[in-house]
């Protein structure tokens, strides 16, 4: 992941984050609808990782939203 780009995935995880948890499920409840490991979530969440597009996809399927709500960062 590029410094430059931090801040978005900052940004991405906190959606992320904030969508699983209004639909009541845990870091690893998602990852297992993801089929990635709840470490791999977690890392998502805290940008701790960059996160292929497949998997934000994957993500955005499991919540039921569209992928722009994940990218809506707000200031």
């Amino acid at each position: 992941m590029q410094k430059q780009q931090y801040e978005k995935y900052k940004q991405l995880g906190l959606n992320i984050a904030y969508y699983r948890k209004k639909q009541g499920l845990s870091q690893l409840q998602l990852a297992e609808l993801v089929d990635i490991s709840r470490t791999h979530m977690s890392r998502i969440e805290t940008a701790d990782c960059a996160v292929s597009l497949d998997v934000v996809f994957d993500i955005c399927d499991a919540l039921g939203i569209e992928s722009l709500k994940l990218f809506d960062f707000r200031q």
